[in-house]
């Protein structure tokens, strides 16, 4: 990114605390048109609050949110017209069929039966429910009333559209569908995605993304750049036990950190340091445990780069 990048969303030094709760904690984003910008952290990390701040349904404590250097709060109902957002628990009306859900959030938006009917039916036939307009909406699987609740966002044609976990709790044939349509989205109507996700595979299908946790934003940048932090510092261990081998992996000096990924462990090793304890490792965890071990070098996963921050940060606190 250069300094003179215009970005479309530009929030800066956010806070909001519930109590002694401090949802999210100096956060800043700075997001460009026509990309798709992940939030990424586990449960509690601050991705559902903050979206919630950016599409203006709260009120930070502190701090300023810009679209299009248009401010949330002087202009908060033109900024709210361009924005479709999905939440985490997305309301469906279970007894409406899924044309009588889309209608109802078109109507609340304005739109006339001349709009809303016509943009209704492309976007379903977009979405994969064209021939499920009239089932009820409490007759759909899971996949399918997330597939509705993106219709719903998107029936108004905004240009930014934000997604709160929108994956969560659905098969993987699902999600993968689910991100084939956001790729589309982008392409097709020109829209500025944002999306939260504890997903590591989804992150890496975005443009660039944040990694959150404890409402902090511990960095940014695009996966490339990310998984860069780490370059020659991983190595992949396989064989025996995971919970004696990574106790063992974990004693050596030049081993900042351990944890499973899979059917392996994935250790970070100090700068410099790898072809010696490719060396001499192996050979110390058989002689104390009798365990042969086979360790390589290997990229470091986005997985690796989260870990990798989060244990700084518990450090640093």
């Amino acid at each position: 990114m250069n300094n003179t990048t215009k970005y479309l969303i530009q929030a800066s030094n956010l806070h909001k605390s519930f109590g002694d709760t401090h949802a999210v904690n100096d956060l800043t984003l700075e997001i460009e048109k026509g990309e798709v910008y992940g939030l990424v952290g586990s449960d509690g990390a601050g991705k559902t609050t903050s979206m919630r701040l950016l599409v203006g349904a709260m009120l930070p404590d502190e701090g300023t949110i810009t679209v299009d250097d248009f401010s949330l709060d002087k202009h908060g109902e033109e900024i709210r017209a361009r924005i479709g957002y999905l939440s985490q628990r997305f309301s469906l009306y279970e007894e409406l069929t899924v044309l009588e859900n889309i209608r109802f959030f078109a109507e609340v938006r304005g739109l006339s039966a001349d709009e809303w009917f016509p943009r209704s039916m492309d976007i379903l036939k977009f979405v994969g429910l064209a021939e499920f307009s009239e089932r009820r909406a409490g007759q759909l699987s899971g996949g399918m009333k997330q597939k509705l609740g993106l219709a719903s966002a998107l029936v108004h044609r905004p240009d930014i559209l934000l997604l709160d976990e929108p994956t969560t709790g659905v098969d993987p044939v699902t999600r993968q569908d689910f991100w084939q349509l956001i790729i589309r989205l982008v392409s097709d109507e020109d829209l500025t995605v944002l999306i939260s996700t504890p997903y590591m595979d989804e992150a890496a299908r975005c443009t660039r993304l944040g990694f959150m946790r404890d409402g902090r934003l511990l960095k940014s940048g695009t996966p490339a750049e990310l998984r860069a932090i780490l370059d020659g510092t991983i190595l992949e261990m396989r064989g025996g036990s995971l919970r004696d081998l990574r106790t063992l992996a974990a004693m050596d000096a030049d081993v900042r950190d351990v944890h499973s990924f899979g059917g392996s462990l994935h250790l970070q090793i100090k700068g410099g340091m790898m072809e010696d304890v490719i060396k001499r490792l192996p050979a110390q965890i058989q002689e104390r445990s009798g365990e042969t071990v086979k360790l390589s070098a290997i990229p470091p996963t986005l997985e690796d780069v989260f870990t990798s921050l989060t244990s700084e940060e518990i450090q640093n606190d």
